[in-house]
């Protein structure tokens, strides 16, 4: 079972210009679409005399959920370059915006197309990419005289606890990567009062 993926840990921002356009490109970690719509409305915001806000990006682990903008460009040469960008590099997660100020001269559709695979690119090129495990949530409730025995599970298989509660009964918040999940749910229920 594939249980990884990669993303950027870290914004980059990257630079392109062509006949005296600007393209002015920003690559964002994003796990929401709440998110990309607050990052791009600040560029919007940002750049309010920018002549294009373009932007493409890709959620989730299985890489299902995304979206190209061209923003008034001619179709498929803003969204998509940017797009196949995040695709060339297996990346999720992440959101390029691309901003354009028009330098007078029109680039035509091959132009526009390098000119967006580029800025996204060099935007792509200065980030930190890191692969990352999809994760599962368990939840175990447990009473207080089994605490040794569950931190001696939770030593040896090193989920990321989430939060904890310590009262008569128990109760541990965590998440582990996927494929190791089943292994962890088991060890914990096969527990039993010492």
């Amino acid at each position: 079972m594939e249980d990884t993926y990669k993303t950027i840990s870290t914004t980059g921002e990257g630079y392109y210009t062509e006949k005296r356009s600007k393209f002015l490109a920003f690559a964002h970690h994003v796990e929401t679409a709440e998110e990309v719509k607050t990052i791009i409305d600040s560029y919007r915001k940002k750049y309010y005399d920018a002549r294009h806000v373009c932007y493409a990006y890709m959620i989730g682990a299985d890489r299902q959920t995304f979206r190209a903008n061209d923003d008034g460009e001619p179709s498929s040469t803003a969204g998509k370059p940017i797009l196949g960008q995040i695709n060339s590099n297996e990346l999720t997660d992440i959101l390029i915006v691309v901003v354009r100020y028009y330098g007078g001269v029109n680039l035509g559709t091959s132009g526009l197309i390098v000119a967006y695979r580029e800025a996204a690119a060099d935007a792509i090129r200065h980030t930190t990419i890191e692969n990352r495990f999809v994760e599962e949530e368990i939840v175990y409730d447990f009473p207080y005289v089994m605490m040794n025995q569950v931190m001696k599970v939770i030593k040896d298989m090193n989920p990321r606890i989430i939060s904890q509660q310590y009262d008569n009964t128990c109760q541990i918040r965590m998440r582990i990567r996927q494929s190791l999940a089943g292994q962890l749910q088991k060890r914990l229920d096969n527990l039993t009062f010492a």
